[in-house]
Parts: C-alpha cells; structure tokens; sequence
C-alpha cells in the first residue's frame, strides 16, 4: 500500500505484484497479502469513509503516507473481521512505530481504537 499510496499508480494489485516479485516474497505471504490487496481496492471508497470518520481534524491525504498506508491496511483487516481486533491494533501501532515515530504509533493507536469500536469490533 505505501509503495502504491507514493508512486500515485491507480492499480494497487499491479503494484503489489510488482513489488512481491522484486521482494521475492514467498507465494504463503502473498496469499495472505492478496487477500487484503483485493478487499481494500474493491472497499477503498468505504473503508477511506469509516477512517476520515474518525479522523475528524485530518484529511487522509494530509497524513503521512506512512501513516495512511498502516490506516488502511489495519481498517482492512478490521473489515475482513478474521483477525481479533486487539492484534489489529498491536502490530499496526508496531508498523507504524518502526516505520514512522513514536507519535506516528500514538496517531495510529487512537484513530485505530476509534475506529475499531466505530465499526462494532471492540
């Protein structure tokens, strides 16, 4: 989603395989990525409604693309609804610690429990 969200592409699968293959990710984690590639670009125009809800005093486009990239990738998931909500919001917080800051982990935590109990998951 991050490389998608910078090169301004329209096709988020295209990219994703571009980049799983100049990864050489394995066809196990593919699996898993695809699921989440297809069900956020067939719901981005719901899922980016349900996050700029929650998100009262950011515009998405005004959030770092760190940022938006693991907001997105964890409102995915909460709509999937296969992973418990609470691990949802762990390792998006961790995402966005490692690749962001520590306030870029604060931002994430909050929207994503304002979120998360929004959508009916907490």
């Amino acid at each position: 989603m991050y490389a998608w969200d910078m090169r301004g592409e329209r096709d988020l699968e295209r990219v994703a395989d571009r980049v799983w293959h100049d990864l050489a990710v394995a066809p196990e984690e593919r699996k898993v990525a695809a699921t989440l590639i297809h069900v956020f670009s067939s719901r981005r125009a719901e899922l980016d409604r349900e996050l700029k809800a929650v998100t009262e005093n950011w515009r998405l486009e005004r959030l770092g693309a760190i940022e938006r990239s693991v907001l997105r990738l964890a409102a995915t998931e909460l709509a999937i609804a296969e992973t418990p909500p609470r691990v949802v919001l762990q390792e998006s917080i961790r995402l966005a610690e490692r690749y962001g800051s520590a306030q870029s982990a604060r931002f994430v935590n909050g929207v994503l429990d304002a979120l998360a109990r929004r959508m009916g998951r907490l």
